[in-house]
């Protein structure tokens, strides 16, 4: 029977309760930010005792659906002060759902002040102990000693040297099943976990009993059907799983929306050697894997295994947009640096699009300067991965750092780092940059699909028309995926091919026994919206938030010479829903 469990790190207690009646229906995203919602004071400090790290399995997770093994992780964020809701793959997931456990709240923060403490959930519930040996390592050396130390199938979710000096840019890394690493990255949880005192947490799935499924014949047709869709789709069928997310680089700066310098370009002359298409060639030349899988069941196989020039592993779930922050948007074109880049980031924890941002404001700070790959490892090992005063300004994020530098080339809203998209060439993405309710962030709206890929239909990405509608539907769409355990990119086949989004509403109901329809699914993402922005409402900020720079409006951007124009009263069109 599914549980809620509750930790107190203030007295170091656990207790389990029954599902209260009004969240049984929620899971995934839907249930952190309803429970953060509930349970947190929206004016609080995110690393202050009233804040509470809430994780839960979307209601797929822990199936045999493909795709569904994503976990969310949900608290006030310290990066942006919004709710905050962060899915990650991994294996953890699929084995809280087999344990029965729907969600995981964290409360309270220790009284003894250097007293390090880990979880080990299991059968019989959640066990706190304190912990000495792995404080102050960093992730994949604590992988690699728990693995020993618990069994190679132990699920593990932890923080490095970041998330331990509480950096606004900190993650939450996450095992997959081939040992690496997976991340809860945007919003800084990994400081909220670290003002916890919590350095990992780690679960044992033995004697856990299969996910119950109502209608077992009904499930595996639907799932038959959703496999199938996602297969053969272009995008999630061929496109991801031969280049992976990076297929983008080549896509965007033809669209001239590849931000490059700073965002003050839209296309990177060099584009071609940070390029997904390079990046797969340079991957089977030595050795790696084109196709990996951030969970069980993944079918779309986006990840990938990437090895240094003597074939040695270096990287895996090298995507876009952290090629794209570190290649054209800091003018670097070493693919291998970039990798390096993003082992760091894994293995320090911290998010590396905020980290990828972060670089580049530093550049325009004049700490390195533009182009500087190897500045850019230095500043991630020697800097923030230390700690050191210079690094606690990085660590603290691409807004911390243009503060501290006087800067206004600051490309974050709501102190979150833009990622990899220009929103004067790409408009859609930008109004959802604007409104999502947790700074600035792709997947909350994914217009890339329809502006740019064709996917869903087409909206013209140079112009503002049905823009804002376009993010809406989009965002309302994927806070209901992002509530099932399913991965976002299932959205490219939901859009296109019609018998896809009723297998996954099929299969909810099939595991539940219950009769959702199309409609209910929106109404739950919705649901999601309206109750993360109530929260921000109540944590002080408003619709003047929804906003991007002002650079962005004053600085037309080449080769489209474009700025973004849409007046306050078109942004605010949103909310009316």
């Amino acid at each position: 029977m599914d549980k809620i469990v509750r930790v107190n790190m203030t007295d170091l207690t656990m207790k389990t309760e029954a599902v209260p009646e009004a969240w049984a229906a929620y899971g995934g995203r839907a249930l952190t930010s309803t429970i953060v919602a509930a349970e947190v004071p929206p004016t609080c400090h995110p690393l202050g005792p009233n804040n509470k790290l809430v994780f839960a399995p979307g209601l797929l997770s822990g199936t045999p659906a493909a795709n569904s093994g994503r976990l969310s992780a949900g608290a006030k964020s310290p990066l942006t002060y919004t709710i905050k809701e962060s899915n990650a793959g991994g294996t953890a997931a699929q084995l809280l759902s087999r344990l029965g456990i729907k969600a995981m709240i964290i409360e309270g923060i220790p009284t003894k002040e250097n007293t390090w403490y880990s979880l080990h959930i299991d059968k019989e519930g959640v066990t706190i102990n304190e912990e000495t040996e792995l404080i102050g390592k960093n992730n994949f050396a604590v992988i690699e000693a728990l693995e020993a130390r618990l069994g190679k199938k132990t699920g593990i979710l932890t923080i490095g040297t970041a998330g331990e000096f509480r950096m606004a840019s900190a993650n939450i890394s996450v095992k997959d099943p081939d040992s690496k690493i997976r991340s809860h990255g945007r919003g800084g949880l990994g400081a909220v976990m670290g003002s916890k005192k919590i350095k990992f947490i780690s679960i044992n799935g033995d004697g856990a009993s299969p996910v119950k499924i109502a209608e077992p014949d009904k499930f595996k047709t639907a799932a038959r059907v959703f496999a199938k869709a996602l297969l053969d789709h272009p995008v999630s069928g061929q496109a991801l799983p031969t280049y992976g997310t990076n297929v983008l680089v080549n896509i965007l700066n033809e669209a001239g929306g590849l931000p490059t310098r700073n965002f003050r370009y839209g296309q990177f002359e060099d584009h071609d050697m940070i390029s997904g298409e390079t990046m797969h060639d340079t991957i089977v030349a030595r050795g790696g894997r084109p196709k990996h899988g951030c969970h069980a069941g993944c079918i779309i196989q986006c990840s990938q295994v990437y090895n240094d020039k003597e074939g040695n592993y270096l990287t895996s779930g090298f995507e876009y947009e952290t090629v794209w922050g570190m290649g054209a948007n800091c003018c670097t074109n070493n693919l291998d640096d970039i990798a390096k880049a993003d082992s760091l980031m894994d293995d320090i924890g911290i998010d590396s699009i905020e980290g990828v941002v972060i670089l580049s404001v530093a550049m325009e700070a004049g700490i390195i300067p533009f182009g500087d790959s190897k500045g850019c490892l230095r500043l991630l090992e020697d800097e923030i991965g230390k700690g050191t005063p210079l690094g606690r300004i990085l660590g603290g994020g691409a807004g911390s750092v243009g503060n501290a530098y006087g800067l206004t080339r600051v490309p974050v809203v709501k102190n979150q780092g833009i990622p990899a998209y220009d929103p004067r060439t790409v408009k859609g993405i930008g109004i959802t940059y604007a409104t999502t309710t947790m700074g600035a962030d792709h997947t909350s709206g994914y217009t890339i699909a329809t502006n740019i890929l064709n996917v869903g239909g087409y909206v013209d990405p140079l112009k503002k028309d049905g823009q804002v509608e376009l993010s809406r539907n989009l965002q309302i769409a994927t806070a209901a995926v992002d509530s099932t355990g399913m991965c976002i990119f299932i959205a490219f086949p939901a859009l296109d091919t019609p018998e896809c989004l009723p297998a996954l509403i099929d299969m909810i109901n099939a595991r539940f026994g219950l009769s959702l329809s199309g409609d209910d699914v929106v109404e739950l993402g919705k649901y999601v919206l309206k109750t993360e922005h109530e929260f921000n409402i109540k944590a002080g900020f408003n619709n003047a938030h929804d906003r991007l720079p002002e650079f962005f409006s004053l600085d037309p951007v080449p080769p489209h010479n474009l700025v973004w124009d849409f007046s306050d009263e078109e942004i605010d069109e949103f909310w009316n829903f």
